[in-house]
């Protein structure tokens, strides 16, 4: 056990805990209220925002797997940066119309937003399925990170002790979470975010210097893991996938439900267009961790004897910390190891917080209890974070490592299917609810099938056009097959002269001023 490094990381374990509980006091509201447990009372500012978006997106997982990707499978683990790239302006333009028409009516979650605009609680309730569903797995691979470094630590990771570390972690967790809501990962996101770029810089300083350089870096990787396979006669190849992958996961992210919570807990409109101009540089960081596979390659971690048992038990998941635990000072992997179990406690929080919100919204209060009180919302809503937060961390202990990646998968295949429902109805009422409903559904359909035939083991299906293989995100895919039955239901729907759903917004409810 490397007895300073821990000492490092459980300091500042116990500081963002206690940090935690302090948020609670901070901006204080009324937290018997749900838009204030849940939402932060929608008071944060830029910078806050900033912070909060960034440890919400940026997790311990992308810290772990990107550059595990770069290390393993080379040039394809860079399309988290198109992908980032793309995601701002598109958000700069959608997002602060969903946060204005929430404002205007109270809505705390993008299913409240959807059963109203279309005037359908079952489309509603399908947004929120489809959120909670696709959050779990999501919030059980925020454990990879932590276990992954509680094992380079020089802890056991198996068995009841080895479980020991990871089950006090969540105890924390949901300890604050219950107590602080979403003002508890928005201050710890703050640390998170400071030690996270902390480590990059230095790690981009310390370990090309001792490497001799970049030069020498990309020298010493193959040149099949530095370039995509380009096209031919009867393949995009790469080219296709790589493509369809970046937009794919650009039109689905802010689409899940933790990203819409920090979203709607933002001050105003304006404040979410700032942060989406000011959120980029999170993209650089990103390059720069992915750089890290590389340096791993360069550096010959896999072979060491030392590292081979890690490797072993995480795969390629291990290069990050093999890098930091060979060219640094114990103190220093304290610091580095920390801010990647911090980044998997502030993601966890957010995304249990959006899981419970929809839940309490737009299930038990749509369809249990019509009639709950606001200090009844927010006690639901506090439980089921609680039970989430349980059901992820039983997951994580009781199956395989693989089923929560295979799961997440299918996770961005399913949230996407909700960009019609939300994005376009933010838009326009073209489509009708039961369209929307039944494309829902055969996107859902599809984009499983895609990935089920695909052995659960990639997301990059295969499709043949004019004798021409196109291989592509499925998600874009099955989100194709949504839209096109979602347009024919709807035409067919007004050809027979249905009844259209009441919409409880009004047009100037879109109107987000700029200002605040």
């Amino acid at each position: 056990m490397n007895a300073v490094a821990v000492t490092v990381f459980v300091l500042l374990f116990v500081f963002v805990t206690v940090l935690g509980f302090f948020a609670a006091r901070w901006r204080r509201g009324d937290l018997a209220h749900l838009h204030e447990w849940g939402l932060g009372g929608r008071r944060f500012g830029t910078v806050v925002t900033w912070f909060l978006l960034g440890g919400d997106l940026y997790t311990a997982y992308t810290f772990i797997a990107v550059p595990a990707l770069v290390f393993g499978a080379g040039a394809t683990g860079f399309f988290a940066l198109p992908y980032t790239v793309l995601i701002y302006p598109f958000a700069f333009v959608v997002f602060p119309k969903l946060w204005a028409v929430a404002k205007r009516h109270g809505y705390v979650t993008a299913s409240d937003f959807v059963t109203a605009r279309h005037g359908s609680r079952m489309l509603g309730l399908a947004v929120a399925v489809t959120g909670i569903v696709a959050t779990m797995p999501y919030i059980a691979l925020q454990l990879v990170g932590i276990e992954v470094v509680i094992g380079a630590l020089g802890f056991e990771t198996k068995g009841l002790v080895g479980d020991l570390p990871l089950i006090i972690a969540f105890v924390i967790l949901a300890a604050y979470t219950y107590t602080s809501g979403l003002r508890a990962p928005a201050m710890i996101a703050i640390v998170k975010d400071l030690l996270i770029y902390l480590t990059i810089i230095v790690a981009m300083i310390v370990i090309p210097a001792q490497l001799g350089g970049f030069g020498a870096i990309f020298s010493a990787v193959p040149e099949k893991n530095l370039l995509l396979k380009p096209p031919d006669a009867g393949s995009l190849n790469g080219y296709s996938a790589y493509a369809t992958l970046a937009v794919g996961s650009a039109l689905a992210l802010f689409l899940y439900p933790h990203s819409v919570t920090a979203l709607l807990a933002s001050s105003s409109g304006s404040t979410i267009r700032r942060n989406m101009a000011l959120l980029p540089a999170y993209s650089l960081v990103l390059g720069l961790l992915a750089l890290l596979g590389f340096m791993a390659l360069a550096a010959g971690v896999k072979d060491m004897p030392q590292y081979a048992p890690y490797f072993k038990a995480f795969g390629p998941n291990f290069a990050v910390p093999a890098l930091f635990l060979h060219f640094f000072p114990p103190w220093f992997v304290g610091v580095a190891f920390a801010a990647i179990g911090i980044g998997a406690l502030v993601p966890a929080a957010i995304m249990s917080i959006a899981a419970a919100n929809l839940y309490t919204r737009n299930i038990h209060k749509e369809f249990i209890n019509p009639g709950m009180a606001h200090h009844q919302e927010t006690q639901v809503a506090k439980f089921v974070s609680l039970i989430v937060k349980v059901g992820a961390l039983a997951f994580i202990l009781g199956l395989p490592l693989t089923y929560a990646i295979q799961l997440q998968l299918l996770g961005g295949i399913w949230i996407i299917q909700t960009l019609p429902a939300i994005v376009l109805g933010l838009y326009t009422r073209a489509l009708d609810h039961r369209g929307l409903l039944l494309g829902w559904a055969a996107g859902i359909v599809t984009g499983t099938w895609m990935a089920v035939s695909l052995k659960l083991a990639s997301s990059t299906y295969t499709i043949h056009l004019f004798g021409t293989a196109i291989p592509g995100y499925a998600a874009v895919w099955s989100l194709v097959v949504n839209l096109v039955v979602a347009i024919v239901v709807s035409v067919v729907v007004r050809v027979m002269g249905m009844r259209p759903a009441v919409d409880a917004t009004r047009p100037e409810d879109y109107l987000d001023p700029v200002g605040g």
